[in-house]
Parts: C-alpha cells; sequence; structure tokens
C-alpha cells in the first residue's frame, strides 16, 4: 500500500464501524481488532477465551499474542486493536467513555487513537480523535 501512516488509517477506518454499531446496539463490546495484508485486504479478528465474560484486558492479551504470530510470518502489514476504555482527557480531567484503537504497523509506525464519545438512548457522539504513541508491541523490532 502507500505508507505506515496511510495504512494505518485506512485500518482505523475499516475497524471503527463495528464498534459504533455494537455501541449503539449494546451500549459496550468486547475488544477485537483489524489486520491488513500486503494485497489491501483487512480481516476481523476475535479473541475467546471460553469464558462468558472474561476481563476486557484478557481478551486483549490474545488478540495481541495472535497478532503477534502472524507478524512474525509476515502475513499481516498492520494491525488495530479496538477496544471500550474509560479514559481521562489531560486538559480537563474528566473522565470520559472512548473508543481506543491501538494501531501498529511493520514499519515502526505504532499510534494509539481515542476517540470519546457519549451515548444516551442507542444515539452515539463521537468527539474528534486525539492520538498517542503507541507501544509498538505488535511487529518484532
Amino acid at each position: 500500500m502507500a505508507d505506515p501512516k496511510t495504512d494505518s488509517e485506512s485500518l482505523l477506518n475499516a475497524a471503527l464501524p463495528f464498534a459504533e454499531k455494537m455501541l449503539k446496539e449494546h451500549g459496550e463490546f468486547y475488544p477485537y481488532a483489524f489486520t491488513l495484508r500486503a494485497d489491501g485486504t483487512t480481516a476481523m479478528v476475535a479473541g475467546y477465551d471460553g469464558r462468558e465474560k472474561p476481563p476486557s484486558r484478557d481478551i486483549v492479551g490474545l488478540l495481541k499474542n495472535g497478532l503477534r504470530v502472524d507478524a512474525a510470518a509476515r502475513k499481516i502489514i498492520a494491525s488495530a486493536i479496538v477496544s471500550d476504555v474509560l479514559t481521562t482527557d489531560p486538559s480537563t480531567g474528566v473522565k470520559s467513555d472512548a473508543i481506543s484503537v491501538a494501531l501498529d504497523h511493520r514499519d515502526h509506525y505504532s499510534i494509539v487513537v481515542l476517540l470519546r464519545y457519549t451515548l444516551k438512548n442507542s444515539s452515539l457522539n463521537v468527539s474528534p480523535p486525539t492520538a498517542q504513541k503507541g507501544a509498538s508491541d505488535i511487529f518484532p523490532q
């Protein structure tokens, strides 16, 4: 594809609609991932550990482990882990719900995009995204 930032933006755009749909319909969602292959195709990835209601951090761990295997095998060029988080706005100190999208690219691009949201009567209002440096923990350095 184009470059790491463009690839990651494309993956973000592919991954977000499912989170928004789940929030509108269920008020929450379990973490999931999207991957990008070299041919430009995307795929959704879910994690399941056998429990009915596992902690989200456990599902994120499963997703990361699976993505690391695919990255090491060069099956993917980018990944996005999407989760529903509680975050604090650094400028106001106010806590709010947010969609977190941890994007990692094989070309050493890693960023976490936060989209704060409010949900009232199945009406979802998403604020403009903010971004911070990611952990770079999917693709080997």
